[in-house]
């Protein structure tokens, strides 16, 4: 396990996406839940649980799977800002990602955000994730 936690939280869901598993569990700090949050409120994801083994917390997270014609639909997580390499945009530069369908979550002054809420507060910050 590597010490970027964001990647690891898109390494585990797009492994069980690919595997059509229904659930995911992974270690749960700040950054993972706030995140986790942002995916349960736009739909990605069906149900978050948060358990303690050992005196550790873990989120258990239900994937949402859907049927389209051409088979089941995959949530696809792209990052962008890493560890080597840190993205930062203001509040008029951040993409829209397919026109808008897809989110890119930030990391905020005001913390972890879309950005829809970014562009309505008109704060900038780090571009943490792609999501669509």
């Amino acid at each position: 396990m590597s010490n970027d936690t964001i990647a690891n939280i898109i390494t585990s869901i797009r492994n069980a996406d690919m595997n059509k598993k229904g659930t995911v569990r992974i270690a749960s700090t700040n950054i993972t839940e706030n995140i986790v949050k942002i995916l349960l409120r736009e739909g990605f994801i069906e149900n978050v649980r948060k358990h303690q083994e050992n005196n550790k917390y873990f989120l258990s997270l239900t994937l949402r799977h859907r049927k389209t014609r051409k088979g089941i639909y995959k949530i696809i997580l792209k990052r962008i800002s890493r560890p080597g390499l840190r993205i930062y945009s203001n509040y008029q530069r951040i993409p829209k990602i397919l026109g808008g369908m897809g989110i890119v979550i930030l990391s905020t002054s005001r913390g972890i955000m879309t950005d829809r809420e970014a562009r309505l507060e008109k704060i900038g910050g780090e571009i943490l994730l792609y999501i669509w």
